[in-house]
């Protein structure tokens, strides 16, 4: 019977403890047979050839290196992973330092059935440049998605909208495996409120970006990892999930791996009807210019909608990874998504004079949408030499998404102090957006040495997007839709950046760095196609181009003592980032989200760039893990979403507001994090994070001045409790602060998610029930004030949720490692741990 890994490392710790004198080395490498994969924790022992007896061993690193020091003798050394077939050399007469190459470990088939899968784990390593977070098995979210994976990440929060904030910043890069993907919805977050929230392995949170990663994002990038099986032969896993408000859907992961090749597969369909709501209460101000007053048409306006949102969601993934040889590889993978929405709202409107009510309305909104989104991908690698870490990595990616949307808008009186009131148009909106990415990226790694590295690349990204967006209106006379040429209009937007970039780290003692110099080139056009005549087609084309230096430096050092089971590291980082402007910020043509509000973009909209600071401290213990960090930021050209009275009103009289986007001069963000893991016993793990940051916008526009100084924090707690009969009970509480914008003050949320799970079928099987929002108090609170009006704002995108989930897995006998090194995830190769 092989030794487990801790029997082995018991008995290596009880017996190295006997022998003082060591002044021969042993070392070498440990990978994977037929995929040349380090073998992180395997174990090599020492024994006599005389009696027999274990007098030294040791366990591999991240890169499945080991080194012990014996005396001079003759022993038998043997080399062991679990599941793996065990390496054993037999009479090895040392007398000088020895070098056993690299040991290849094959896998135990006949030892699989005898280990379990243990997916229990939700840990966090600190790296050079990012902190990265093993989800493990979340109670809360399963039958979730991905964006509620992702808002019980620690620095991270997802808001009522589905919006993405790292430490409060809502300029976030969501990566998927280390590529901007279709499954990220091409640049929002629209398609991650789909996938389910099984598919991920773990989520990479980096706020130090190293010279590798896009230099868009502001706030940091968070790199999304995929599950994918490696077990040899075919497994997977099925689960079913059921819920109310209706929720539906069924997701399944398979895998077939063999010695030459591994396919992989994800497939998801999913059924939702949430529910909304929205109260908005606006009081309007009178308006004095050149000393005359203008009184308002109303002076409140109170509007109570509901809606209805119905989404069938369908997606699936498909890859296969082909060995070469023992040095190469190629991956090619499919990604498909297909939505098939339809919204419907019912919006009660009341208005008042002198605190009467004078008219009270009923609009009808019916939406429907529909997404049809795929990517091609392509991943080539090769390893040079014996040191896999010298290779060359390529890809190619095609991204293709059509997104077609209707709606239908009536309303009708309710009742009116009117005589003779005019009827409302009935409004026709139709958008068609087809969005078009090229992806080419290229990066070569050359070891230098024992712990040094150089590293270069190139990544071209080219994207196209063709918006076609035209409003029809009922004419009143005749009862036909005419196009309303002012608002229609085609915008097509073209975003390119070709970027090269090269980074050096080195390790020495307890002190690692990386230093890494991007340079991008972005060219962003624009060009309008309109009917109206106040423009013409070519008045608001635009054609920018921007070239760039962006600078990174990472630094870690290693305070733990070589003796002590204590890990303790601080780290510091600096990078300067960019945030572009995207399509629906520049496009000058006004869409409605109501007769009254319209959102605008900006043609004149820049850049913006941001300088950021991060000093992190990490202190693990067998039981508790702290990890903390300060940051400062910089940001020059900011956006911020004003809104402003556009001085045209509705039919019936009413103000039309507009939101639109600006670069304000500066904006300065400053805060705190801290993060606690805290084991005490086997049935009992608490989690909790807590963020703090103040920040400070300087700017006017339009002679109003938006300057705006703020506090604001959020925090998490988690704890998992392990009950009789083997039932597992998961809580989640989150609370984030109020906050206040240029123009708008935000309440604070709170919201509470209760879990039960249990294993079932031999373990085979679990099922699981979960009630996110207990309380069914996450919902959106802000005021905002103006000149011109004040407006008080209630959202509530979701009501509370109960879900119920049956997951069925097989052939899933063995939990390996982390494999970061293969399927493109585009962690750094520089990964000197803290």
């Amino acid at each position: 019977m092989k030794l487990s890994f801790f029997a082995s490392l018991l008995l290596i710790i009880t017996f190295s403890n006997s022998f003082a004198q060591k002044d021969i080395n042993i070392e070498g490498i440990v990978i994977e047979q037929g995929t040349n994969i380090p073998l992180e924790y395997a174990t090599v022992v020492v024994k006599t050839k005389a009696d027999n007896k274990i007098i030294t061993g040791g366990i591999t690193d991240t890169k499945g290196k080991f080194k012990v020091e014996v005396p001079a003798g003759t022993y038998i050394i043997s080399v062991e992973y679990i599941s793996y077939k065990t390496k054993t050399f037999p009479e090895q007469t040392l007398t000088q330092n020895t070098n056993l190459g690299t040991i290849n470990l094959a896998l135990d088939e006949e030892s699989l059935d005898e280990v379990m899968v243990v997916a229990e784990r939700t840990t966090v390593e600190i790296k050079l440049d990012k902190k990265v977070y093993n989800i493990g098995k979340d109670l809360t979210t399963a039958g979730g998605t991905v964006s509620d994976a992702l808002n019980n990440v620690p620095s991270v929060t997802v808001d009522v909208e589905g919006a993405i904030s790292l430490r409060g910043n809502e300029n976030v890069r969501i990566l998927i495996n280390g590529k901007p993907s279709a499954m990220a919805g091409f640049g929002d977050s629209n398609i991650l409120s789909q996938l389910p929230a099984e598919a991920i392995e773990r989520v990479e949170v980096i706020t130090s970006p190293s010279a590798r990663y896009d230099a868009e994002g502001t706030a940091g990038i968070l790199n999304i990892i995929l599950r994918q099986k490696e077990t040899l032969g075919f497994n997977g896993s099925v689960t079913l999930t059921a819920g109310n408000p209706d929720n539906a859907g069924v997701s399944a992961a398979l895998n077939y791996r063999t010695e030459n090749y591994n396919l992989f597969s994800n497939f998801g369909w999913r059924y939702s009807n949430a529910p909304g709501k929205t109260f908005i209460d606006v009081d309007y101000f009178d308006e004095i210019e050149n000393g005359i007053i203008d009184e308002p048409e109303y002076r409140r306006i109170r509007e109570r909608k509901n809606e209805d949102r119905l989404n069938r969601n369908y997606n699936t993934n498909l890859g296969m990874e082909y060995f070469l040889s023992e040095s190469s590889s190629i991956t090619g993978s499919f990604f498909y998504n297909f939505g098939n929405d339809a919204d419907v709202s019912l919006n009660s409107s009341e208005r008042f004079n002198n605190n009467i009510i004078v008219e009270n309305t009923l609009r009808r909104e019916r939406e429907t949408e529909k997404d049809n989104n795929y990517q091609i991908a392509i991943n080539y690698q090769k390893q040079f030499g014996e040191d896999r870490d010298h290779k060359l990595t390529a890809d190619f990616q095609y991204e293709n998404g059509n997104e077609e949307g209707y709606t239908y808008l009536n309303e009708d009186y309710i009742f009116t102090d009117q005589e003779d009131p005019a009827p409302f148009q009935i409004e026709q909106e139709f958008t068609d957006e087809k969005q078009k990415e090229f992806l080419f990226q290229a990066d070569y790694v050359l070891p230098l040495g024992e712990d040094s590295r150089f590293e270069a690349g190139y990544r071209g990204s080219f994207e196209n997007s063709n918006t076609d967006y035209e409003l029809l209106q009922e004419d009143l006379d005749s009862g036909e839709f005419l196009l309303n040429e002012d608002v229609s209009n085609i915008f097509d937007y073209t975003e390119n950046v070709n970027a090269l970039y090269s980074q050096y780290g080195t390790k020495f003692g307890r002190f690692s760095f990386l230093l890494g110099l991007r340079l991008e080139h972005t060219q962003l056009k624009g060009k309008i196609e309109s009917q109206t005549e106040d423009v013409t087609d070519n008045e608001l084309d635009f054609d920018k181009n921007y070239l760039g230096l962006f600078p990174t430096v990472n630094l870690i050092y290693n305070l733990d003592k070589e003796d002590s089971d204590i890990e303790e590291s601080i780290t510091l980082g600096f990078n300067r980032r960019i945030n572009r402007p995207r399509g629906r910020y520049v496009n000058p043509f006004p869409s409605r989200s109501s007769r009254t509000n319209i959102w605008q973009g900006n043609p004149d909209l820049n850049p913006a760039f941001s300088s950021t600071f991060d000093l992190g401290y990490l202190k693990r213990w067998e039981k508790f893990t702290l990890t903390s960090s300060i940051y400062y930021q910089y940001e020059t050209d900011a956006f911020e979403r004003v809104q402003e009275n556009t001085g045209t009103q509705t039919t019936d009289g009413i103000d039309i507001i507009r939101t639109i986007p600006i670069n304000l001069s500066s904006n300065q963000r400053i805060g705190t994090e801290i993060g606690a893991m805290y084991s005490p016993a086997k049935w009992l793990r608490l989690n909790s994070s807590f963020n703090f940051f103040q920040f400070e916008t300087e700017g006017e526009f339009n002679g109003i001045d938006y300057s705006a100084k703020n506090t604001s924090w959020f925090a998490r707690f988690s704890s998992k409790v392990t009950l009789p009969l083997a039932i597992d009970w998961q809580t989640s509480a989150f609370y984030r602060g109020p906050r206040q914008e240029a123009q708008t003050d935000v309440d604070g949320i709170f919201s509470l998610d209760l879990a039960f799970s249990k294993e079932i079928l031999n373990n085979k099987a679990t099922i699981a029930l979960n009630v996110r929002d207990l309380f069914n108090s996450r919902k959106y609170v802000a005021t905002t004030t103006t000149d011109f009006f004040q407006r008080y704002n209630e959202y509530q995108r979701r009501q509370r949720q109960i879900n119920a989930s049956f997951t069925y897995r097989f052939n899933q006998k063995l939990n390996k490692r982390e494999r970061s090194g293969r399927n493109g995830n585009g962690g750094d190769d520089i990964d000197f741990e803290g």
